[in-house]
């Protein structure tokens, strides 16, 4: 698939998979629906180049050595990050564990979105998408010493990569820890 349908591709899945579904439509279990067909394969083609940790590097990712249990290396773009557009094949951070001789392997991504009031208990700017409710609003994470500090926000895990037994848009993957 060349850039631009790529692209196409994602803008027409960024208006129909960020509107907000129905509330009776969104889990309120728990439960993490996977994803259809066509939206894993747009996901699969816009981030594969992204198995190569150089070209995550190249394209602005930048890596941690701090793993997060059941998450895995958090690679963040700046650009993605700062904005408040949710783009399905731009994602605001890429998942890697370490591989079998110690690179990083490509487990899945992260949509990130920081909370517009920075108030743990508000939650009128919850994103959406894939029908799922972002997690959040949740107090930034532990960092590894010398980051800035992470602000209040939404996030939403979508394992592509690496098999989750819990569910591909689950938060954590079990399979996942560090050593």
């Amino acid at each position: 698939m060349t850039i631009s349908r790529l692209l196409r591709a994602g803008m027409a899945l960024t208006c129909v998979l960020t509107n907000p579904a129905p509330a009776a439509a969104l889990p309120d279990d728990g439960a993490a629906p996977a994803l259809t067909a066509a939206q894993r394969r747009v996901l699969l083609e816009a981030t594969a180049r992204f198995r190569d940790p150089r070209r995550a590097k190249a394209a602005g990712y930048l890596p941690t050595d701090h793993c997060v249990p059941g998450m895995g290396h958090h690679w963040t773009h700046p650009g993605h990050a700062a904005d408040q557009a949710i783009d399905p094949v731009l994602p605001e951070i890429l998942l890697y564990v370490p591989g079998r001789d110690g690179r990083p392997v490509l487990a899945g991504i992260e949509y990130f979105k920081a909370d517009a009031d920075g108030s743990l208990r508000t939650s009128g700017d919850r994103p959406t998408l894939f029908g799922r409710r972002f997690d959040g609003p949740m107090a930034g994470h532990e960092l590894p010493p010398g980051s800035p500090p992470m602000p209040v926000h939404y996030d939403l895990h979508v394992w592509l990569y690496q098999h989750n037994p819990v569910g591909e848009l689950a938060t954590e993957n079990p399979r996942i820890t560090c050593r």
